[in-house]
């Protein structure tokens, strides 16, 4: 068992570790190194960085693992770097990059601020967040590029571990560029589909979509999920969706969900939810990043998604693992 301030320590030192990640995401140096080792000067040159700031930077990643010395000041992509190129694929390059962007690192670096007051201090200088996204268009790339490599273990998981009805139509809401509708329907080729977001979003939608020679089968929705949803689905997808709203929001989207789908329709919410234990969780990591960036979005437990359900008409009906720490929790009617 480690001792206390080791843990402390350790926690301490990510934030260095991490500005070094960010650091090679965003000068590409994993691209770069793609085909082979380079010296320190050519590689700086190629990422149109400093040397000497760069050599320092690549010393802290070597002792992460992610590259490695191949000669007197030279590096190598690892095995384990090979994570960050941006050609391939589960690349986590864009899920670094996202979190150390300006806001977000600036969210996170305030969070004494927000616990303090009760109240984002992102939202604070930089609005909602669909507001900042829909402003910000290559932060908006940016994001929709994490979610989509954030839920690709969910989406297998959920392919692979939960039976849909055959003939189906499913309504993904708030489905970001619909990636996961994409698998799903492949996995299911008779199934339909009705992708819904903002309309900022559904433009990116249409074009992954469309991509995946899906477009004869998905119908593409603009909206506001607090106003309504599409109606007539068998089912309604919400995937990393309620944890980002309080209570009272997440059951104003169940009730619109509940009126929309058919009668025998059912709710699939796709979240992390949290264990009871005091165990280190994902959820309660991702719930630091809630916290910090939404007023009122949280991660919860399952008592408490049956809590939200249950004013929203809903009711649990299953709870299938979908490993990561996701689960996906299915809600009928009462």
């Amino acid at each position: 068992m480690p001792h206390s301030d080791d843990l402390l320590w350790g926690a301490v030192g990510d934030i260095s570790r991490f500005a070094a990640l960010l650091t090679m995401a965003e000068l590409n140096v994993a691209d770069h190194l793609a085909h082979g080792p380079l010296n320190t000067a050519d590689l700086a040159e190629r990422c149109g960085a400093h040397a000497p700031s760069l050599r320092r930077v690549l010393r802290e990643l070597a002792g992460m693992g992610v590259v490695t010395a191949a000669g007197p000041d030279a590096y190598d992509l690892t095995e384990k770097g090979t994570a960050l190129r941006s050609d391939v694929p589960d690349s986590v390059r864009s899920s670094i990059r996202m979190l150390g962007e300006e806001s977000f690192w600036y969210a996170m670096g305030m969070l004494p601020a927000t616990v303090r007051e009760g109240s984002s201090a992102f939202i604070k200088r930089y609005g909602l967040i669909y507001d900042h996204l829909a402003g910000h268009p290559d932060v908006s790339r940016m994001f929709d590029d994490y979610m989509t490599a954030r839920a690709i273990p969910f989406t297998e998981g959920l392919a692979k571990r939960y039976t849909f009805p055959a003939t189906a139509t499913m309504v993904d809401v708030a489905g970001g560029k619909g990636h996961i509708l994409a698998t799903v329907l492949h996995a299911n080729p008779q199934m339909r589909g009705v992708l819904f977001d903002l309309e900022y979003v559904t433009g990116h939608a249409r074009q992954t979509l469309a991509a995946e020679g899906l477009a004869d089968r998905v119908r593409v929705v603009s909206g506001d999920m607090f106003a309504e949803v599409p109606a007539g689905g068998d089912v309604y997808l919400l995937a990393s969706v309620l944890h980002n709203w309080d209570d009272d929001d997440a059951v104003r989207v169940l009730r619109n969900v509940r009126e929309a789908m058919n009668h025998d329709g059912r709710v699939l919410i796709l979240e992390v939810v949290l264990p009871d234990s005091e165990e280190p969780h994902l959820g309660k990591d991702i719930d630091m990043r809630m916290l910090a960036i939404f007023n009122g979005g949280t991660e919860r437990s399952r008592e408490e998604y049956a809590a939200v359900l249950d004013h929203a008409g809903l009711v649990i009906s299953d709870v299938v693992e979908l490993g990561a720490g996701a689960n996906l929790i299915e809600a009928r009617r009462r």
